[in-house]
């Protein structure tokens, strides 16, 4: 599942919908009204246009409306392999930190935490006020993973592309999704570094 609310950080949502529907996988979709406004602001989208979001006509995506709460995906029943906000604004933050169910969006991801699957919270706001940090502590505690939208430099990203990819691919890992993304550092990264430390004496 991804939700969409009103954080900075459109570009992440529409490449993890893309990437998850490149693992063949089905995504079923909550956006907030203040997401659908950050879609409209950020990527220029009037509606909430599926075919967009996906890069393709007829994509497996299954939108809920975000009033319904009565939509199977508030269903501890309904099986599926985790649950992704991106990008996760505080007051949506806030929301899964007291189990607030007020919408189809809070409750799939209070549903998400009852049933102990995994749920990742991509903040985006900056800075922090307490409140938030607090709430990232609640929302820790009740089994949430707080996946702020920080990308590393130590890949040498040459693009925006490049810096949003890092962000999605490891919030994919998270959720198991495979992808193809260079977000890792690996050996022969590690080896070819210029900065080695040889001879060193303690």
């Amino acid at each position: 599942m991804v939700g969409i609310t009103g954080a900075s950080g459109a570009l992440y949502a529409r490449r993890s919908i893309r990437l998850i529907l490149a693992a063949g996988l089905d995504v079923h979709l909550v956006v907030s009204p203040l997401g659908q406004r950050l879609l409209h602001d950020e990527l220029g989208m009037e509606g909430l246009d599926l075919e967009a979001l996906a890069g393709r006509p007829n994509a497996p995506i299954i939108m809920h409306n975000y009033r319904d709460v009565g939509a199977v995906i508030a269903s501890g029943s309904f099986q599926h392999d985790g649950m992704i906000i991106v990008p996760c604004s505080s007051n949506t933050l806030s929301a899964v930190a007291v189990g607030s169910q007020n919408n189809v969006l809070h409750r799939a991801a209070a549903v998400t935490l009852k049933e102990r699957r995994r749920l990742v919270l991509v903040h985006r706001e900056s800075p922090l006020s307490l409140i938030d940090i607090d709430n990232m502590r609640r929302a820790t505690e009740a089994g949430a993973i707080i996946c702020p939208a920080n990308p590393g430099f130590y890949l040498l990203p040459q693009t925006i592309d490049d810096m949003v990819d890092f962000v999605v691919g490891r919030v994919l890992d998270l959720v198991g999704v495979e992808h193809d993304l260079n977000v890792r550092w690996g050996e022969q990264r590690a080896r070819s570094s210029e900065f080695k430390v040889q001879g060193r004496q303690d």
